[in-house]
């Protein structure tokens, strides 16, 4: 089987302007890889920035995404989707390019090469206001409207990153 073929920032823009999402790639002048580095290059606090996981459910695909340095809970995780815990795993690289076309610390939230059931953390990504993403790039990030994220994910928006309260809050 041949490599994935990798998908950048220009994929990403391409996307952002075919499906009119009112974002825009951020160029801070330094690699961005982890949250903190993009808190850091941007000016921003670590809670601004949201970070794209990609988990397999019984070997499906779920994008979940969370904001700052918060940890998904995989106990929460798994009572949110109605299974246990061993059913749910963190995809490993090389499974997370090939189903989004990014690789692991410039994956954007959205664009990928196939639509993947998305989760977004209740906790830690607000109702409101505007977060920063992976743009595609190690030196690259997406500025984008959480309203706009939860609409063009359709996400549920749902407590991840603590193990009690697994209320749906949105969507």
């Amino acid at each position: 089987m041949a490599p994935a073929t990798v998908l950048s920032e220009r994929d990403l823009a391409a996307y952002v302007a075919a499906h009119g999402v009112p974002a825009e790639l951020v160029h801070p002048g330094v690699p961005t890889p982890t949250v903190p580095d993009a808190a850091r290059a941007l000016g921003v606090t670590t809670d601004a920035i949201i970070k794209s996981l990609v988990f397999t459910v019984e070997d499906e695909p779920l994008l979940v995404i969370a904001a700052g340095e918060s940890r998904v809970r995989m106990p929460a995780l798994a009572r949110a989707l109605g299974t246990t815990r061993r059913a749910v795993k963190l995809a490993t690289p090389e499974r997370t390019l090939d189903l989004t076309g990014y690789a692991v610390g410039s994956m954007p939230p959205f664009g990928h090469r196939s639509v993947l059931p998305t989760l977004v953390d209740s906790v830690s990504v607000p109702v409101g206001g505007t977060v920063y993403g992976g743009g595609g790039g190690r030196d690259v990030l997406l500025r984008v409207p959480v309203d706009a994220l939860l609409r063009i994910t359709r996400a549920r928006h749902l407590p991840l990153t603590e193990d009690e309260g697994m209320k749906e809050t949105t969507r």
